[in-house]
């Protein structure tokens, strides 16, 4: 039988989503499972999609629209409630639940890389769904963070007020970009920070991974910072996506 799955999104030509449940289901000899990419220009768009698409059984969902998909859902699992953000949802007898998995693959994929210490602090750059994906791993892994927003109400900086004063960017070891700074095909694009503070002991993350050094990266990696992208926490969410559609 005949099983579609997909990721919603505002932009998704630059998502590896396709590529790695393709080969996923090839090597799995899934011959009637598909996985497609849809752009849809509003949340409100997904009605559409889901009566065009009676195969789909489960979805993936990205920037933008990870806290907007949550009014269309009949069911949320408790960690995605907590977090109030979703970026995969199961559909069973025309039902939708939605779950993140982004936390958890952020916090797997964290937990191996960064070395964690009393003086542990983040500064986490975006204040969207998979910023509230980040703060809840973090929560978890006990280390104190801060949050960067381009507007004042929605964070303890901004990027304005971090031009003046740096020394959050001093004082936190770990910086994780949570933003579509960056990201394919806007490639030229990066968070407006003071680069000339990062140090040989800053962990930089970026949660993009297309291209797999953003501008970011690269200027951190210019003051010999320690950096990573997010290839593998999209390979773990991947996989708890797939757990998911298949319980």
């Amino acid at each position: 039988m005949e099983k579609k799955f997909g990721l919603i999104g505002a932009t998704v030509s630059h998502s590896f989503s396709k590529s790695y449940f393709d080969e996923k289901f090839f090597r799995e000899g899934l011959r009637d499972y598909h996985y497609d990419l849809y752009s849809l220009p509003t949340i409100d768009d997904l009605k559409n999609l889901l009566a065009e698409n009676p195969e789909l059984a489960g979805l993936n969902v990205t920037i933008p629209y990870k806290e907007q998909v949550i009014k269309f859902l009949s069911d949320i699992d408790t960690d995605a409630k907590k977090i109030g953000a979703v970026n995969v949802i199961k559909i069973e007898g025309g039902k939708l639940k939605g779950y993140n998995t982004d936390s958890g693959a952020f916090y797997e994929s964290l937990e191996k890389w960064y070395p964690r210490t009393e003086n542990s602090k983040a500064l986490i750059l975006g204040t969207g769904g998979s910023a509230k994906a980040v703060q809840q791993a973090l929560i978890k892994l006990n280390i104190p963070y801060e949050m960067v927003s381009r507007e004042a109400t929605k964070g303890q900086h901004t990027y304005e007020s971090l031009q003046q004063d740096g020394s959050p960017i001093s004082k936190s070891n770990l910086i994780i970009n949570t933003s579509p700074l960056g990201m394919s095909p806007n490639t030229n694009s990066f968070p407006p920070i003071d680069y000339d503070l990062l140090t040989p002991d800053h962990y930089i993350y970026d949660l993009i991974y297309n291209p797999a050094r953003t501008m970011f990266l690269q200027k951190a990696e210019m003051r010999n910072a320690h950096i990573k992208n997010g290839l593998e926490m999209l390979h773990i969410q991947a996989e708890k996506s797939w757990a998911i559609w298949n319980n």
